[in-house]
This record gives structure tokens, C-alpha cells and sequence, in this order.
């Protein structure tokens, strides 16, 4: 998997998580002015996700 970092139409920046096969899994939902603030939220992204708990229902 990697994370792909682009700018929209409208010139802000978003993320988009990228599986292995090429298909998107996850993305950004919103789109950040600032490079900094999108490469925290991929960050924020890859630290919470090796500690969140699956739950089912």
C-alpha cells in the first residue's frame, strides 16, 4: 500500500490510500491548503492505524 498526495481542481491538496492491485481504499474526505497540514493528516493516518481495534457487528 501507499499513500498518493496530489492537489485537487480547486488547488488544495488531498491523499488517497492505494492498495496494491491500483485501487483506492481510502482518501483524505477533505482537501488541505497546506501541504504541511495533508502530510499530517497521511501521518496522523499511519500512526492511528497500527493501534486501532477492529470491531465487528
Amino acid at each position: 500500500m501507499k499513500f498518493h498526495m496530489y492537489k485537487d481542481r480547486n488547488g488544495q491538496y488531498r491523499w488517497r490510500l492505494v492498495a496494491g492491485n491500483g485501487k483506492t481504499i481510502a482518501d483524505s474526505g477533505e482537501g488541505y491548503v497546506n501541504r504541511v497540514d495533508c502530510v499530517a493528516a497521511i501521518t496522523h493516518v499511519m500512526d492511528t492505524t497500527r493501534s486501532t481495534e477492529l470491531t465487528e457487528e
